[in-house]
């Protein structure tokens, strides 16, 4: 960017230089024959100048685009989840640790996805997904799970899945699913394709977790 300015210095300077030797040419009659050079060169300075000028600004409409991407993502991480009564970490902890998967939304959009989870629990956890529910109505939903001794270690992942609960919640305002490095999955008005999860994420266990994580496909 910086040599995108100096080039438009330069061809502007090189444009306002042949302009003067330009009016010079046409007050001068002797000179007639140089004005179709004069006027040449400065065609190309005006040309030069405003396709730097197109560079410049497509280059810092991109940088700005990635500036706010980054500063989105990190507003995101500094958020504040509740583990339990106890505990209170951000975002950003849960990096290289888990994927969390956002939801924002009215009480009962929440206990939909919630109950929509439950075939795939084993493997959202197997895969590092973490539920995050955001009520937008300030109407916490309650989760049922299922207490019989025959879903015993099922009901425990359950409440894995969905032990988080945002803290300061008017700071949480988007639903969004994180990837383990951090950055934003994808986001969208729906609820959760636990599916498409369960499908395209990796497992976390061994020695590859996390790291083609990013590379795995698109959650639609």
């Amino acid at each position: 960017m910086f040599f995108y300015l100096a080039f438009i210095a330069q061809a502007s300077l090189g444009g306002l230089i042949a302009i003067t030797q330009l009016n010079g040419a046409l007050a001068n009659p002797l000179r007639v024959g140089v004005v179709t050079d004069i006027a040449k060169g400065l065609g190309i300075d005006i040309g030069a100048a405003a396709l730097f000028a197109f560079l410049y600004y497509r280059e810092n409409k991109i940088k700005n685009a990635q500036m706010a991407k980054l500063s989105r993502v990190e507003n995101l991480s500094n958020l504040k989840l509740r583990v339990d009564e106890r505990k209170i970490i951000t975002v950003s902890e849960f990096r290289g640790l888990a994927r969390l998967v956002i939801l924002a939304g009215p009480s009962s959009f929440i206990k939909e996805a919630f109950e929509l989870s439950e075939t795939f629990t084993e493997q959202l956890i197997e895969r590092g997904v973490l539920a995050v529910p955001f009520c937008t109505n300030g109407n916490t939903p309650s989760f049922e799970f299922d207490e019989t001794e025959e879903t015993k270690e099922l009901t425990k992942k359950r409440r894995r899945l969905w032990q988080l609960v945002p803290d300061l919640t008017p700071e949480w305002s988007e639903y969004l699913s994180l990837q383990l490095d951090g950055h934003v999955r994808g986001s969208g008005v729906a609820y959760p394709p636990w599916n498409a999860f369960v499908a395209q994420l990796p497992l976390v266990k061994g020695m590859w977790s996390g790291l083609l994580d990013g590379m795995d496909g698109r959650v639609l």
